[in-house]
């Protein structure tokens, strides 16, 4: 897979035009998109380009966590295990693929909980995995039926990415030939994509809905904040995010800071010898001073984590232990297990806060007496190091996942079944995967609450995880774009993008 790259402003196509006009927009993203498919997406950047090519039953309200129809006409829970569903009249996918229908639906859904040829359910398959069946009842009509109740459903699956409805027919022509072969009937089309140069979002002359106030949207991968940076002051790029030790006001834009969910950590590979040891991950844990971690990485804008769950978010832990730096007792731990004196190596991305931050643990686990090699790897490189084979041979890690709107989405990257792609401690906890299910069917809030908490006091127990922080995400945006960005603060609505 290839991934962004910094390119001098003199070569990217384009380069010196001004990045606003009133009918087109460029945006920065931080790496190329890598394939579009919704079941198998790598990330964010994704997420965002199919978000707006494609349509949900349910969406998103622009900017906020708020529910309203989409493609749905109407969509209503008749029991705890089915819903009910009707689509709009006259939605067309583009590319001359017909009008939407049930089975379309059908396709888009049951195909997360379809095994490919390896014998490998999709990475996102956790997000229906209540879904027993889609049951189409009429040409725009439908059901569908749970195997158990589920109340994560309706925003981790249905109103996000995981929920777009894509042309069943124009996905079974693809056949898997092309990474982008995306067909949908949102705000905009795939008009173009020069890898490495540019993605071009085009609108799309048949969506029933708002008009997109920008006839083009065009992304353009830039991996190096500082590039990011400079682009925007030269007016060649209207949005960006910034890292938090560059926030400063600059002419010709305005600042958004939000703050985020995400989870940053110090991530251990207990499947791996000696971390298969937990007096040496107790040890680890114990050589860190978090507070000097995150001061080193994000200038002190950040706030420390104690857990897994952010403020704010159903089932944060606020009486999450938060440990100090002991290097005596550190020490102790590792003699007694017999590990004083040994090397390791920490994978973190090639960024300047995660640079920063392995730094910081390089030096202070160097006061344990553990060496640590940093092995800092570009977006595609990074991503893939810790699935399949590969993630075998990790050690330490800087892991950074982004939240969603409900707790089930990010605590599913740590079950058991996750092992391989997105578990990258290869932490195997048969009772963390039952809390899990528990609580994706529980429908009272308090006791769903409790269960998360549960969850990650067994996190903590385990001795892989060295919570860091939950980040902030700020954005450069020209003086006239209003951008939509969700309350997570990685997920932005480009069809929702308007003029100030």
């Amino acid at each position: 897979m290839q991934a962004g790259v910094v390119l001098p402003l003199a070569a990217w196509p384009g380069a010196g035009v001004r990045a606003a006009t009133p009918d087109r927009q460029v945006l920065r993203i931080e790496r190329d998109i890598q394939n579009l498919d919704p079941a198998e997406r790598p990330g964010a950047v994704e997420g965002n380009v199919i978000r707006a090519l494609c349509r949900n039953l349910v969406g998103f309200r622009r900017g906020s966590f708020e529910l309203e129809n989409d493609a749905a006409e109407s969509i209503r829970r008749t029991d705890p295990t089915t819903i009910e569903f009707t689509l709009k009249p006259g939605l067309v996918f583009s590319g001359g693929f017909g009008e939407m229908t049930a089975d379309d639906v059908k396709f888009s859904y049951e195909r997360f909980r379809t095994p490919g040829p390896d014998g490998r359910l999709p990475a996102y398959a956790e997000d229906w995995a209540a879904l027993d069946h889609v049951e189409v009842t009429g040409r725009l009509s439908g059901k569908l039926i749970l195997k158990q109740a589920s109340a994560a459903l309706w925003k981790n699956a249905l109103a996000d990415v995981s929920g777009v409805v894509q042309s069943r027919r124009a996905a079974e022509r693809a056949d898997g030939r092309s990474r982008v072969a995306l067909t949908g009937a949102g705000p905009y089309t795939l008009a173009e994509w020069v890898p490495n140069r540019q993605v071009v979002l085009r609108r799309n002359p048949d969506f029933q809905g708002d008009r997109p106030d920008y006839n083009e949207i065009v992304l353009r991968p830039i991996a190096d904040p500082t590039t990011a940076i400079l682009s925007f002051e030269a007016g060649e790029l209207a949005f960006t995010r910034i890292e938090p030790i560059d926030r400063k006001p600059l002419a010709g834009g305005h600042m958004i800071e939000l703050p985020s969910i995400n989870f940053v950590w110090l991530g251990i590979n207990m499947a791996r010898p000696p971390f298969d040891d937990a007096r040496l991950r107790k040890a680890i844990r114990l050589g860190i001073d978090v507070g000097e971690v995150i001061d080193a990485a994000y200038d002190g804008a950040v706030a420390p984590a104690r857990a897994l769950l952010a403020p704010g978010m159903l089932g944060h832990w606020p009486d999450a232990p938060a440990p100090r730096r002991d290097l005596a007792a550190a020490k102790a731990l590792l003699a007694e297990a017999g590990k004083a004196g040994i090397g390791t190596h920490l994978t973190v991305l090639n960024k300047p806060a995660y640079l920063a931050a392995g730094e910081v643990i390089q030096a202070q686990l160097r006061a344990l007496g553990v060496a640590v090699e940093l092995r800092p790897l570009d977006d595609a490189s990074y991503w893939s190091s810790g699935s399949g084979a590969a993630g075998q041979a990790l050690e330490l890690f800087l892991g950074r996942f982004g939240g969603k709107a409900d707790p089930a989405f990010i605590t599913q990257w740590f079950l058991p079944t996750q092992i391989g792609s997105w578990n990258w401690q290869r932490w195997d906890s048969p009772d963390y995967a039952r809390l899990y299910a528990d609580a994706a069917a529980e429908a009272d809030e308090t006791r769903r609450a409790a269960l998360y908490v549960e969850m990650q006091r067994l996190m903590d127990r385990s001795d892989a995880f060295v919570p860091l922080t939950h980040e902030t995400n700020i954005y450069l945006a020209s003086a006239g774009l209003d951008p939509a960005i969700l309350p997570n603060g990685d997920d932005v609505q480009y069809g929702g993008f308007r003029r100030r």
